[in-house]
This record gives structure tokens, C-alpha cells and sequence, in this order.
């Protein structure tokens, strides 16, 4: 790893824009009396509960729940999409699709969604009291022999932990504002922008150096949970920095670009300049790939007490069918309040019904139309959705994560029934159309119904199926192709259900190369989870990606409004119309919420698609059911057009509009996918600063946008 100058960090990584004075300092570490601080484990773990206590409020509120990854990386990709009416949110849906190709950015209100004290300083105090405990521990007497021991101990992952945290949100900030302040914690920051290259540099260099320190997951002494940075989590950080440093990304033309010893770097370029900016990677990214796949491997080699899941355990219950080993990952965070998934490496805790605002849920999970209080569940605003070409023509029906991933109903927790999602542009259970399906209070073991951003299920930050595909990714781009292969068959093989299921030959032949078959399988195993975005970014893909999307969204419009249906090449049909009726599950199948469609029953219409209905039992948690309660939708003609409307309807069914619906709102599904974007220019995927963040750091917004 490259030797990193601190000294010259920022000094190098200006050109024309002036140092800041004041903002977001800190007191220095060097006044923290490190003896106190590691005179016990006790009191080192006290100092560092501030650090992730702000993280854990950073990551629900700003981060992966709402905030920046609400406003754009869960609806801004050829796999997501947004609910509402574009004209509606245009704080939101300009910086989902680039702000009109960079047009917009000009006229972009840079208070428009972002406030002061927002995302960036919630970050910046992660790193600001991470930094202290860096500090102290570097400070303490044993610091240089627990370096040169170079092995776990109880202080080294003290120490890791809190560099983990440093890393962890800068991470987050170079994705959301590119450069940003590096600052240390010494008396030498001067708050300028730097490069972010320099900051990649910086912090995979001290996560590097403390991994060794650290124990795996399900080892750390003191610690049961997965809710703690462990070394497991620090490889696959590492792995995941060292892709995007060596990954694509828009950089502006007013900073200077060197590396972590102050060395001028050189760009491969992909499309044209758009508002001072260019889109490419460092011509060195193949060492950053080198180094994804040494961590990458070092967690599958030894994942500690984490665990890929090939075999679903859950055995087949009250009529119920399993046998989904990826359904059984999202069914675990539904279960205990205190327990963690066994694929999860780091979930970041959420208590239910305490204080914290528990986002993703409400923000990303199967949407409600319920009241905040005293609902069956209490109302989930459905922000992710999934754009229709992609459910339809995208999503292999036979893969086991389309109907985990999403949804067509959803819930009306004023009388714990099941509705249809319309496709008109609204949020909760009244608009939007199809919607993520991964977390739905319907299936806690223990619902909290007492009012909404209280259901206590945790957030998964990294997982062992992000180790898999990161590994391959990085293989078959070094061009380890049988290495790159075995790991990205596992994944498709387990979402097809066994060995040689997921065709994975004839995959990679339809994608045209190994690499990209990688990067659409990552899509699918995260579908809904705001992955993507960054990932087709990072790749270069993002371009052919949202084009290929439109193209197909722009064949099915023509085809609903010719025909009334149109079918795509996987046999999926979308009709005008859908025929529902509401019935009683449990009295037909044994249960009302529903888990995998059992082979041979795609027919069925309670069943197919599966991972859907309503709690079994919302009685018992105090709803009004008497004999003509009837929760649940059966579902006719969703993906084959019905050859005997008159029948249906003589059975109780009725005709809801669909496709049609969706043709009405064209140009919301169309159009607006990515407003004017041309393919070609830079893409402007960043968040302006706030106009105090400029101000008192004494720097200019770039990538066109004003700074004031």
C-alpha cells in the first residue's frame, strides 16, 4: 500500500478554492487524556459508544433510511424509481436523474431537500469523535508494540473499530458530495476540499494497518451482536472502498487530482465534459481491484460467525411453503428484536418502539395506506419503488428474489387487509405501483402497532452475498474468469433454487461478457435496496443501463396502448385490466401471509405471486374481524392475459384497471426516468453543498451549481 503523506493531503488537493477557518472543528485530540481512555476496556468502549451512537442516528436518518439514499440512490437507477408525481418532489427527482442531464443544476435550490446540519455535518461528527479515540489509542503506552504484534487483541479492535467508523463516513460522503475536508483530528487540518482520491488513499491505508488488530465477527470478547464493527466488517469495507476508489466517478475540474503521497494521477475518460466535470476512472484501478479481491477473499475464506445461507432451515408450516434460502435472510430481520441474520456481517440495531426513528421500514418497505397510530400495521410510505419493465421484463420469474424484492399489493392497515398497488404517481399503499417488499411489518414475529417508525427492524449494511459478487466483480475484471464464474454461479444458483438452476452459461452469454453478468446479478440479489445506483455508476454502466430501461419501458407503453397488453421475452405479459377479489386465505391455505409460491402452483392466484398477504392473526393485537373478514387479494391475469373475463367476474371478481393505469401515466414512467438524460455527457450524480457549508468553509460548490 502507498506510504500517505497527511502533511500535504489537503495542501495538494486545491487549486483556486480558499481553506476553511473553524467548521466542524474539534477539540484536539491530543488534550484527551489517553490514559484515562484505555486504562480499562471498559472506559475505551465508553469513549467509543458516542462515535456509533452518532452513526447509528447518521445511518437510519441520513444515510440508509432516509435523507440522501431516500432522495436518490433507492429511486434513481434502471432498477428503482420514485413514487410521487416528478412535478411534485423536484428536490428529490432533479438529483435522481442528474439534474436533467446538468442543465438543471444551475437552478437547482440548494435548500431545496438538503438543510443545514444535514447529512454532511451528521457525518462529519461520526468522524470527529471516531477521530478522538484514533487518537487516544495511538497516544497510549502499548500503541507501537500493538502494531508490531500485528495480531488480534482487545485493544487493537478498539482501536479498528473506530478507525472502521472514520472510514465508514467517509465512505459515505465522497458517494453523496465527491471531495470533501479531510480532517484528522491534528492541528495541521485546515478544512479545505481535498481530492477524494488523497482521502481514499488515507483511509484505505489505516483501515489496512488495523484489520490484523481485530477479532471476526461472533469473536469480539464482550460482544454477542452483529452490531459492532468486527475485522470481518473491515475486509469487506476495504473491498468495497478499494472498488469505488477505482471506479468511475464525475470529478470536478477545479481541484487538483493526486493520489495519498501528493502524486499527479492520470484518468481514462468515458463520454464528454458536462459543467466543468468528466466521468472516468484512475488508469491505476486495477490496484485497487487487486486489493478488493485479497479482503474480498480473506472474509469468504474466514466469515467468523457469518454465514452464506444455501439451504433454507424453516420447515413447512400451517399450509405455509419455504424453501427460499434468500427469503429466509429479510424473514430473520423480522424475527427477534435482539437477534441478527446469519448472512449479515454488520446490521446497524434498531430497538422497537424506542425513541430512534426507525426509517428504512417506513421509508422502503412494503407501504401501508394505515393511520400513524393504532394501525394493522400503522402506515409505511413506500418511497423505493421498481420500475414495471423491470418487474416484467427483467426479473427472471423463476428467480426466488423477484417477489422477495417486490411487490405489486400492499397494505390497508386501517382493517389489516391486502390492496392492489395502483401505478398512479402517490406514495403509501395509494400510488406509486410496484413497490420493495423486503421489509413488511406484516411478518414480525411481534408487531409494533402502536405507531409507524417503530418496528425495530434493524438495517443490513454489509451481508455475505455483497462479499461474493465484490469478489467476482474484482476476478473477472483482473480477468480471473473461473474464479470470477464459481462465485457468481453460487448466487444464481442458490435464486433458482439448486445446483446448475441459474444457467449461469447462457446468463453470461445474453450479458455479453462475465463482468457485466456480475453486475446484473448484484442487481438483482439488491434489487430495491439502493444499491445499484452506485454500482452502475462506479461501473461505467450507468448509461447503457437507464437507456436499455427506457427503450423497453417505451415498447411496453406502445404496446399497451396498440394492443392493450404486451408481452415481453421472458413470456411475462402486462394487460390493461387485472381481475381481484378479496378472500379469506386462511380459511383456503392455512395461512394469510404468504412465503414461496410452491413449485407447479404459479397459477394460483392467493399464491403467485408469493411473499405477500397479511399477519396471520392481527385479532390478537386488537382488530375487529368477524366472519366476512377477508384480508387477503387473489389476483388474476397479473402476468398472462385471462382468456374468460365473464368467468371470473360470475365468481366474484373484478376488474381493476393496470396497464391501463400505467399507460395514463406515461410520461411519468417514461419520460421522466431520467429527465433529458443523453447517455454521453458527465453524469452529475452529487449533492451540492448547503450555502452554510460553503460559507464557512470558505469553498464553491462545483459541477455547475450556484453556492449561495
Amino acid at each position: 500500500m502507498k506510504k500517505i503523506l497527511y502533511s500535504i493531503l489537503c495542501a495538494a488537493g486545491v487549486l483556486t478554492l480558499n481553506s476553511c477557518s473553524d467548521y466542524l472543528e474539534t477539540d484536539s485530540p491530543s488534550k484527551t487524556d489517553a490514559a484515562f481512555v484505555f486504562s480499562t476496556s471498559e472506559t475505551a468502549r465508553a469513549a467509543l459508544e458516542g462515535a456509533y451512537s452518532d452513526w447509528q442516528t447518521a445511518a437510519s436518518n441520513k444515510v440508509f433510511g432516509d435523507g440522501l439514499f431516500y432522495a436518490a440512490d433507492v429511486a434513481g437507477s434502471d432498477i428503482e424509481r420514485h413514487p410521487e408525481g416528478f412535478t411534485a418532489q423536484p428536490g428529490r427527482h432533479y438529483p435522481e436523474c442528474f439534474y436533467q442531464n446538468g442543465t438543471y443544476a444551475s437552478q437547482y435550490a440548494l435548500l431545496s431537500y438538503q438543510k443545514e446540519n444535514d447529512t454532511y455535518a451528521a457525518l462529519y461528527a461520526v468522524i470527529n469523535k471516531a477521530n478522538i479515540v484514533v487518537a487516544a489509542t495511538q497516544q497510549s503506552a502499548g500503541f507501537d508494540d500493538m502494531i508490531a504484534a500485528g495480531t488480534e487483541s482487545t485493544m487493537g479492535q478498539l482501536y479498528g473499530e473506530a478507525v472502521a467508523l472514520k472510514a465508514t463516513a467517509y465512505r459515505e460522503l465522497l458517494k453523496y458530495f465527491g471531495d470533501v475536508p479531510y480532517l484528522s483530528g491534528k492541528v495541521t487540518d485546515t478544512g479545505a476540499l481535498c481530492g477524494r482520491d488523497s482521502i481514499y488513499d488515507v483511509i484505505l491505508e489505516e483501515l489496512i494497518a488495523a484489520e490484523p488488530l481485530m477479532y471476526r465477527v461472533g469473536s469480539i470478547p464482550g460482544i454477542t451482536g452483529k452490531n459492532y464493527f468486527s475485522r470481518t466488517y473491515v475486509q469487506g469495507l476495504i473491498g468495497r472502498i478499494a472498488l469505488e476508489a477505482g471506479g468511475y466517478q464525475t470529478r470536478r475540474g477545479d481541484i487538483a487530482r493526486v493520489d495519498g503521497d501528493g502524486d499527479a494521477l492520470t484518468f481514462e475518460t468515458m463520454g464528454t465534459e458536462n459543467n466543468g466535470a468528466t466521468y472516468g476512472r484512475r488508469t491505476d484501478w486495477k490496484y485497487y481491484y487487486e486489493i478488493a479481491k485479497k479482503y474480498f477473499k480473506a472474509v469468504i475464506d474466514n466469515p467468523g460467525s457469518a454465514k452464506f445461507i444455501t439451504v433454507d432451515p424453516r420447515k413447512d408450516e400451517s399450509g405455509r411453503t419455504y424453501g427460499n434460502p434468500y427469503q429466509y435472510f429479510f424473514q430473520q430481520m423480522h424475527m427477534d428484536d435482539t437477534g441478527f441474520a446469519d448472512e449479515s456481517i454488520y446490521e446497524y440495531d434498531i430497538a422497537q418502539g424506542s425513541s430512534a426513528n426507525d426509517s428504512r421500514p417506513y421509508s422502503f418497505g412494503r407501504p401501508s395506506t394505515g393511520g400513524s397510530k393504532n394501525n394493522y400495521p400503522c402506515k409505511n410510505y413506500g418511497q423505493g419503488r421498481i420500475n414495471p419493465a423491470f418487474y416484467y421484463g427483467v426479473f427472471d420469474p423463476k428467480d426466488m428474489r423477484r417477489d422477495v424484492s417486490c411487490t405489486v399489493t400492499a397494505s390497508n392497515g386501517g382493517n389489516g387487509t391486502e390492496i392492489l398497488l395502483p401505478f398512479n404517481p402517490g406514495s403509501q399503499g395509494k400510488g406509486g405501483g410496484i413497490s420493495l417488499n423486503k421489509w413488511d411489518e406484516n411478518r414480525q414475529t411481534k408487531v409494533w402497532t402502536a405507531a409507524q417508525r417503530k418496528s425495530g427492524i434493524n438495517g443490513p449494511y454489509m451481508r455475505m452475498s455483497e462479499i461474493y459478487l465484490g469478489y467476482a466483480e474484482a476476478c473477472a475484471a483482473l480477468g480471473d474468469d473461473s474464479e470470477a464464474k464459481k462465485y457468481l454461479t453460487i448466487i444464481r444458483d442458490r435464486a433458482f433454487g439448486g445446483a446448475g438452476k441459474g444457467n449461469v452459461d447462457a446468463f453470461i452469454a445474453k450479458e455479453g461478457s462475465l463482468l457485466e453478468a456480475v453486475i446484473d446479478e448484484r442487481g438483482f440479489e439488491f434489487a430495491g435496496e439502493g444499491d445499484r445506483r452506485t454500482v452502475l455508476i462506479r461501473t461505467g454502466l450507468i448509461g447503457k443501463k437507464i437507456k436499455a430501461i427506457k427503450e423497453l419501458t417505451t415498447k411496453m407503453m406502445d404496446g399497451l396502448a396498440a394492443n392493450g397488453y404486451y408481452q415481453f421475452e421472458n413470456g411475462n405479459v402486462i394487460s390493461s385490466v387485472v381481475y381481484t377479489k378479496s378472500v379469506d386465505a386462511k380459511a383456503i391455505k392455512g395461512h394469510r401471509l404468504t412465503a414461496q409460491c410452491p413449485a407447479g402452483q404459479e397459477n394460483d392466484p392467493l399464491l403467485y405471486p408469493g411473499w405477500r398477504g397479511v399477519n396471520d392473526d392481527w385479532a390478537s393485537y386488537g382488530l375487529q374481524v368477524d366472519a366476512s373478514y377477508a384480508p387477503n387479494l387473489a389476483i388474476q391475469g397479473l402476468f398472462q392475459p385471462v382468456s374468460d373475463p365473464a368467468a371470473l367476474i360470475a365468481d366474484g371478481y373484478k376488474a381493476v384497471d393496470w396497464g391501463k393505469t400505467l399507460l395514463a401515466n406515461r410520461e411519468e414512467y417514461e419520460k421522466n426516468l431520467f429527465l433529458d438524460y443523453d447517455y454521453v455527457k458527465a453524469p452529475i450524480h452529487y449533492w451540492p453543498f448547503t450555502p452554510n457549508v460553503c460559507a464557512n468553509g470558505k469553498f464553491k460548490n462545483g459541477y455547475g451549481f450556484k453556492s449561495e
